[in-house]
């Protein structure tokens, strides 16, 4: 039986799931316009009244960062209080909406869609964090890669914080791969023989979730990247490039063809996440294309039945004659923060310049939790994957998005949607980027 915080580990898991996805919720309806007030501690006041709207539970996750942070600052600032409002995911973005035309969203909250995150910086309430971290003194307390990331996501403005800082790749078995003599593939076409070879031996070569659908997807887009380089999917969002030229075409044909030849195993349709992950952790499958938030799980002896020593990582494989090249890492920044433009002053940016210098070190602590804040002190027991992970971050200084991160809401529904029929063949390549320039073009 699960206990309460096996179970909040679960959900919150699960939660980020969504999140890494790219999945994200419309708005019923355009914000409206609204005022702001002042926040809790006005200027000069001693006190401040930290109210933070998150998908994570007190106690959890980022919230529990937060709180650790606050609590230390507070010893030498009386008045200084943080509370967490809690709102599920699926009623974020309408719970941001009704405070917003209320002028009553808190001083943190959770990014909204990048088309409704405009709108609140239109109405006041979105700080301009670089200007505000370069004024408080702390912008080099940010990874460089987390800025860049979060900037390609709100055009070109650091409009949130990157609680979290994912690496994606390849993980593999390093026990089944020196069984059969196997090594990290450098290309495309060097890992659709090594599939073949472990198949040829009676092992899945591919763990992925065809319920979650990006997991499938994200190879199309890293295939993409690799071909044409890192401004891949932002010419098609700029009309440079459509999903529909033959180039496009042949990243979605090269990840149906491993589907063709069974290289993701039976069932990969009716596979969720969890299962997915534990195809891999139990020796089941040989490789599992994830982001570093898995490191939860692969740290977990109860969950990794391999053992974390038998997890090796190798980047996305060049694809021939691309030029893109391993060097431009995928990554993300998970669910982001933003702050409160009509709810800033002075107390708060005295806290948040605390925040910013201490968080990379709490969450490591706390919670074994890459940032995009730098980490000063690496405790001593950092787990082997969670300092590889710490390390390849610290050499990016080109990250790529996912496949969806520049698409529309329905869009990103679709492609995901439909990932598992393009694996199983029951949607051709070319009518699986068709509809999703389609739904591109409908806005």
């Amino acid at each position: 039986m699960r206990t309460t915080d096996d179970l909040n580990a679960l959900l919150n898991r699960r939660q980020f799931v969504r999140l890494a996805g790219g999945a994200t919720l419309g708005l019923a309806a355009l914000l409206s316009g609204c005022g702001g007030q002042a926040g809790g501690g006005g200027s000069g006041s001693s006190s401040l009244a930290i109210h933070f709207l998150s998908v994570q539970q007190a106690g959890t996750g980022w919230p529990l960062v937060l709180e650790t942070i606050t609590s230390e600052y507070a010893r030498s600032h009386a008045g200084v209080s943080f509370t967490v409002d809690y709102i599920a995911q699926t009623n974020l973005y309408q719970k941001v909406q009704l405070l917003a035309g209320q002028g009553a969203l808190p001083l943190l909250y959770n990014s909204p869609p990048v088309d409704t995150l405009v709108q609140l910086q239109k109405n006041g309430e979105v700080l301009d964090l670089e200007k505000a971290f370069q004024q408080l003194g702390v912008l080099d307390q940010l990874v460089p890669a987390a800025v860049t990331i979060v900037k390609q996501l709100f055009n070109n403005q650091l409009l949130a914080l990157p609680f979290e800082l994912n690496i994606e790749g390849f993980w593999y078995n390093k026990t089944l791969f020196g069984r059969y003599g196997l090594q990290p593939p450098q290309t495309w076409d060097e890992l659709v023989s090594l599939a073949a070879q472990l198949q040829q031996r009676g092992v899945q070569p591919f763990a992925a979730s065809g319920v979650q659908g990006w997991p499938l997807t994200r190879l199309i887009g890293n295939y993409l990247f690799r071909k044409y380089g890192p401004e891949a999917l932002r010419r098609v969002k700029n009309g440079q490039a459509r999903l529909t030229d033959p180039g496009y075409v042949e990243a979605a044909q090269a990840v149906a063809a491993l589907g063709k030849q069974g290289y993701f195993g039976k069932g990969v349709a009716e596979l969720d996440y969890d299962p997915a992950e534990d195809l891999f952790l139990q020796g089941k499958a040989a490789i599992f294309y994830m982001g570093s938030w898995a490191l939860r799980d692969f740290n977990d002896p109860a969950r990794n039945k391999i053992g974390a020593d038998a997890i090796g990582y190798f980047p996305f494989p060049n694809v021939a004659g691309g030029s893109g090249d391993r060097s431009q890492a995928p990554m993300n920044a998970g669910q982001t923060t933003s702050v409160n433009q009509a709810k800033y002053n002075s107390a708060a940016g005295d806290w948040l310049a605390y925040v910013a210098r201490r968080y990379g070190d709490v969450a490591l602590q706390k919670e074994g939790a890459v940032t995009g804040f730098v980490v000063h002190q690496q405790p001593a027991s950092v787990p082997a994957l969670t300092r590889l992970v710490l390390d390849l971050i610290a050499t990016v200084r080109q990250p790529v998005l996912w496949f969806e991160a520049l698409f529309s809401t329905k869009a990103t529904t679709l492609s995901q949607q439909n990932a598992a029929p393009l694996v199983t063949g029951a949607m051709s390549p070319h009518d699986f980027m068709a509809a999703l320039q389609q739904a591109l073009d409908q806005g």
